[in-house]
């Protein structure tokens, strides 16, 4: 992250353009750039469909569809509405206009100072969710699923596929490798050093995950659901805490709107950093790049939400996957993981944009420097250790 926030801020410009602009002779990184930059486009094409599910339960909470559902039925009622194509693309042109129209406004335009004040009301929501959480009967054991160490379990699922997923996760949840983090470092100022800056994002980050599994793990095990149910969790657990709470309507309510505040802030970074690349290729104004980023994410983000119902038989990745998987695997586990790699080498050796180059970067301003004693580390092992790793995911995934 911070070499991403280095070369966003030096270059100052977006993935596509930023890696000629630091070494305007080298050619190889400004097709990474363009490679990149069609990361961007991939994740959008799923990540637009599942916000839009926050919106749809955001909706239903409110008009009460939710309050009044019996325990037994909320998973029916989430695979119901994952089976009606019109409910999954409505929400998710929703969420790809909103995060157009917030583009086209412009990101400093207020709308940093209302995603600020919706993340304290997420951060704040989760907390007492996960309070509630723990105390139900049964509550427990979801807490030593969650905690307690299980190293049979870590190999009976193959130890280099579950070490990889964990990479890929950390790369995802912090959208590195495609240049989404680099539009924000062109906005940090030089009198804040970049090592600080990501510290603080990393720690946010790592912590509202680690709430997120006190929330989760321990209702799974109170409500009986199966802890492996993927990404439509929390769309089965949570209805059932809050119609469990006093005044459940309007905490669900409050819940979904903070969720959708933070799914979209996610989007409009994406899109942000879609449109800044129309600006810089084509020399589009904003406004015209917002309206042809608009059409464009909504015809590809089509397949994922036909890809639960119209196109449900299509597995790409084996019995029981969808459209969404086969994305997911092709950002998490590809492009992530492989643009970080790129930057990291961009970034450390004189094959890019060089070592020194980045460490005059990282460490303008006050806070935290860069440790330089990583630098060897980083050049020589970081590599040899990914590449290992990343061979040996896909031998198990694929030939086992």
């Amino acid at each position: 992250m911070v070499m991403e926030f280095a070369v966003g801020r030096a270059s100052q410009r977006s993935v596509a353009t930023s890696f000629k602009t630091l070494k305007p002779t080298d050619k190889k990184w400004s097709v990474f750039g363009y490679a990149a930059l069609a990361g961007n486009y991939i994740l959008m094409m799923f990540y637009t469909t599942v916000s839009g599910w926050i919106f749809a339960y955001l909706w239903y909470s409110i008009v009460g569809k939710l309050s009044v559902l019996p325990q037994e039925e909320t998973a029916a009622f989430f695979t119901a509405m994952l089976a009606n194509p019109g409910t999954l693309v409505f929400w998710m042109f929703v969420v790809v206009l909103l995060g157009i129209l917030i583009c086209i406004i412009g990101l400093r335009n207020g709308v940093e100072r209302i995603t600020k004040i919706m993340m304290v009301g997420l951060i704040t929501s989760m907390l007492l969710l996960a309070i509630r959480s723990m105390t139900l009967p049964g509550a427990s054991a979801g807490l030593e699923f969650y905690l307690k160490p299980n190293l049979g379990k870590l190999t009976e699922h193959g130890l280099w596929t579950s070490v990889y997923a964990a990479l890929g996760q950390s790369f995802f949840t912090l959208s590195l490798g495609i240049g989404s983090m680099a539009i924000f470092g062109s906005y940090i100022g030089k009198e804040r050093s970049l090592t600080g800056e990501t510290i603080w994002v990393v720690t946010l980050d790592t912590f509202v995950a680690f709430v997120a599994g006190l929330v989760i793990f321990p209702a799974c095990f109170a409500y009986g659901v199966d802890v492996g149910s993927g990404p439509g969790l929390i769309f089965i657990l949570l209805p059932n805490m809050f119609n469990n709470m006093p005044y459940g309507q309007l905490w669900c309510s409050l819940f979904f709107l903070f969720m959708g505040f933070a799914v979209l802030s996610t989007v409009v970074a994406v899109f942000e950093h879609i449109i800044a690349n129309s600006m810089d290729i084509f020399g589009w104004s904003r406004t015209k790049a917002s309206i042809v980023g608009f059409f464009t994410l909504f015809a590809l983000s089509l397949p994922c939400a036909l890809g639960f119902n119209v196109w449900s038989s299509f597995a790409p990745l084996g019995a029981g996957t969808s459209v969404l998987d086969l994305e997911d695997f092709i950002v998490s586990n590809n492009i992530l993981p492989l643009g970080s790699l790129a930057y990291l080498i961009f970034c450390t050796t004189r094959y890019g944009w060089g070592w020194d180059n980045f460490i005059a970067e990282a460490d303008a301003g006050i806070g935290m420097k860069f440790p330089k004693f990583l630098r060897y580390y980083l050049v020589y092992c970081v590599p040899l250790i990914f590449i290992v790793i990343f061979v040996y995911n896909y031998a198990e995934k694929f030939f086992k």
